[in-house]
């Protein structure tokens, strides 16, 4: 039988070794490196093809992670993306963490808030209903022009029907994870009041709603309308590093992350058609909202002005985030009528277009 090269070899190293007493250890080492090399080569050789797919699969999961990460935060064209027929956004201001803090007051597993916390560690100027009703002017006649423009239409308020959508319109544009904002999205800014802003077309029922409120004796509080890439950025890696802190790898706090705020470019607030709301009484952004007369009021009534509540409860599976019963977006009337009465998400209006 023909002999391997370890037994030739071994047979070789034994004579030397009986020849010259001196080599025993030294041709050991030897033979234990030789022999080393020579098992390790035929081992490669021998399983080559296994060797390769695992390369080949190490490759796969770094480039699929490599795409997987999630947006740059460079922000390079951002504000010449946003610029309204002619009128330039909001500059971008220093964030503030003291204000921030109030736009993200949602409940988590990780931390709760209280009213006592939010009044004494949070110095931010916010304003009642009736101050940002009384820092304009022609607010009182606001419901009535809503009231008209509605029977203008020549139908029933609550009868939209026939009423044929456009997938173009501003006010139907969808925001998500899977739809970001489009590079070429423009829209005029206007101020609600102080330093408070939002899509300035949205401005007239924004306000009749609030001034209805008023008059059902419901008492609302604007607490985070438009947001710019800089705040709604900060908001973002803020709940990502609140989770890392508490054990979760980066992928998984970047996922449960964005349950509950969205990334800069899927963020419905930075298009200013996005309101959080809360009531003087009631200064709490979590589930509790939906049982109070604020939230409530909300809940019957802000379709009647173009608003729906964006992120209803039992459907976390199509809009991708949590029950938020403070978080409303303006749509228009129409619409609104339709997504209230069906009972349906944005999402679900948008395959019917």
């Amino acid at each position: 039988m023909k002999k391997t090269f370890r037994e030739k070899f071994v047979a070789r190293c034994g004579a030397k070794v009986k020849k010259h007493k001196w080599l025993k250890f030294p041709m050991a080492i030897y033979m234990t490196v030789v022999l080393l090399a020579y098992h390790t080569g035929r081992n490669l050789v021998d399983n080559g093809k296994r060797y390769s797919c695992a390369v080949l699969l190490l490759l796969f999961l770094v480039v699929g992670s490599s795409f997987a990460m999630p947006e740059s935060l460079d922000r390079q064209g951002e504000e010449a993306a946003l610029l309204a027929g002619g009128a330039q956004l909001a500059a971008e201001q220093e964030v503030n963490e003291a204000e921030v803090a109030v736009i993200d007051i949602e409940t988590d597993d990780m931390e709760t808030y209280d009213d006592v916390a939010l009044l004494s560690d949070v110095e931010l100027d916010t304003y009642t209903l009736e101050e940002i009703l009384e820092s304009n002017s022609d607010y009182r006649n606001l419901v009535e022009t809503v009231e008209n423009e509605t029977a203008a239409a020549g139908m029933p308020e609550s009868d939209y029907s026939d009423y044929v959508f456009d997938a173009s319109d501003w006010r139907l544009i969808l925001i998500n994870k899977q739809h970001s904002i489009p590079e070429d999205y423009t829209f005029p800014l206007g101020t609600i009041t102080g330093s408070m802003q939002c899509d300035e077309r949205i401005l007239e029922e924004l306000l009749a709603m609030m001034q209805a409120a008023k008059d059902d004796g419901v008492d609302l509080v604007v607490c985070s309308p438009y947001r710019d890439y800089n705040r709604q950025t900060y908001l973002f890696e803020k709940k990502i590093t609140r989770y890392m802190n508490a054990g979760m790898s980066y992928m998984d706090a970047y996922k449960t992350a964005s349950m509950s705020t969205t990334s800069p470019n899927a963020s419905e607030h930075r298009i200013g058609l996005a309101i959080d709301f809360y009531s003087s009484s009631y200064l709490r952004l979590d589930t509790g909202f939906a049982d109070t007369a604020a939230g409530q009021w909300l809940a019957a009534h802000s379709y009647e002005y173009g608003f729906i509540l964006r992120y209803p409860e039992g459907k976390e599976y199509i809009t991708g985030i949590g029950y938020e019963p403070w978080h409303f977006r303006y749509v228009g009337v129409e619409a609104a009528t339709v997504i209230t009465e069906k009972g349906i998400t944005l999402e679900e209006f948008w395959e019917d277009l």
